[in-house]
């Protein structure tokens, strides 16, 4: 597959806030065993967590927390060879695998597998959903949030759904683990959202995490990034359809144009410039944005089309539940190094130089955090001109990194 064909796959899936990507052509296997494993696509099957009620960490309570996951591998007996991935904005736990030979595979299928850099032949991978994931419209995705039934009600939750932090993503998937029988994880990995949830894993439950691995990432929200948060939800929450979160159900219209605008943001400051120069200035054709107000420019109909298709399996609310959780990363600590200072395993840091959504800086100061908390450190930088989606589609440039982490 072309290097451009690839970019505009991962543009239209949009992480932060994308789908699933198509199979990336970028990972050449250089061990036989991955060769093989690459002509047999490893199959995975959705499956289904009830948590049962769940009190949140601000006191709220959900009566049936319920998210979905997928597995690979064996767990052992003495069930500490597991490896979590975690996952970032807009995906669910669709990390790895196809759910059928000729389906998509996840988004981390370049190094999740038979005989790649995290083996599904030496570790039991699972990934999960988070609560309030935006993938509504998605028959792929299972997870409680604010379009869920509220039983006192028999209508959706809508805006009077719990807040939820990062914290309670990984206490739902706590336990999770519990039923699956995980004693000890010997990785938790993911990229953006992910990655916040891996740092949090690491610190609430440091006697439990040998390793962490978190890409395109920040170790803390300050107040730059919190600002952006609310920036992404402005659009859904000037849209006359959103209704303060109650336009779920018959002969409502839900608030599509503000998350298609919301969505646009996003898919954009994911981006870095460079990828973007197939469109240069070059107007949509037949139009001429010099004369007419009305027309436009090849990358604002790209930006256009990329979140409205985008938008169609995606929830509003479910967006501004996930800012939210976001913001709240870390929040039960003092300041990040308090909270990092907790961690007891080894890193792998994998921030990129092109990110506009976790500036490379957040990535450096999280490595030289954990080097001062006497954390054993390897930050590696995702070159690259995807930008923040390199930490997506192209986890295989840290296929060498993540071996020799990992001792593969």
């Amino acid at each position: 597959m072309p290097q451009r064909e690839i970019a505009r796959r991962a543009l239209l899936a949009a992480p932060l806030l994308a789908a699933p990507l198509a199979a990336p052509a970028l990972f050449a296997p250089r061990h036989a065993q991955a060769q093989q494993a690459a002509a047999q696509p490893l199959i995975v099957r959705k499956q289904v967590f009830e948590a049962g009620e769940y009190r949140t960490r601000g006191g709220g309570v959900v009566p049936n927390a319920r998210i979905g996951y997928q597995t690979a591998g064996t767990l052992n007996a003495a069930g500490d060879n597991a490896v979590l991935i975690t996952h970032f904005f807009s995906a669910n736990s669709h990390a790895f695998g196809r759910f059928s030979p000729t389906g998509p595979a996840g988004y981390w299928d370049n190094i999740v597998g038979p005989g790649k850099a995290i083996d599904t032949d030496r570790f039991f991978v699972i990934s999960s959903d988070t609560l309030v994931n935006l993938n509504l419209n998605d028959a792929a995705t299972t997870s409680t949030g604010p379009a869920t039934i509220d039983p006192s009600t028999g209508r959706p939750f809508g805006m009077t759904f719990p807040v939820v932090s990062m914290r309670d993503f990984i206490e739902v998937q706590k336990r999770l683990l519990d039923s699956l029988g995980v004693k000890r994880l010997a990785l938790v990995a993911g990229p953006s959202m992910g990655a916040l949830q891996a740092i949090e894993w690491a610190c609430a439950y440091p006697e439990m995490i040998d390793r962490v691995m978190p890409s395109v990432v920040t170790g803390e929200f300050d107040a730059f990034l919190l600002g952006w948060m609310e920036i992404w939800e402005v659009p859904i929450r000037m849209d006359p359809n959103w209704r303060n979160g109650d336009y779920y159900g018959a002969g409502r219209e839900p608030p599509v144009r503000g998350l298609s605008e919301a969505l646009k943001i996003v898919t954009l400051q994911a981006r870095d410039r460079g990828s973007l120069t197939q469109f240069g200035r070059r107007a949509v054709e037949g139009q001429d944005p010099a004369k007419r107000i009305g027309d436009s420019f090849a990358v604002e109909r790209f930006l256009d089309e990329a979140a409205t298709a985008r938008a169609k399996t995606a929830d509003a609310n479910a967006f501004i539940y996930l800012t939210r959780a976001n913001q709240l990363f870390l929040n039960e600590y003092q300041d990040s190094a308090e909270a990092l200072s907790r961690s007891k395993a080894s890193w792998l840091v994998l921030p990129a130089p092109g990110d506009r959504i976790f500036p490379i800086a957040y990535g450096r100061d999280l490595g030289e955090t954990l080097r001062k908390a006497g954390r054993p450190v390897t930050v590696f930088e995702l070159e690259g001109g995807l930008g923040h989606l390199e930490g997506v589609a192209s986890m295989n440039k840290a296929e060498g990194a993540i071996r020799t982490f990992l001792g593969t």
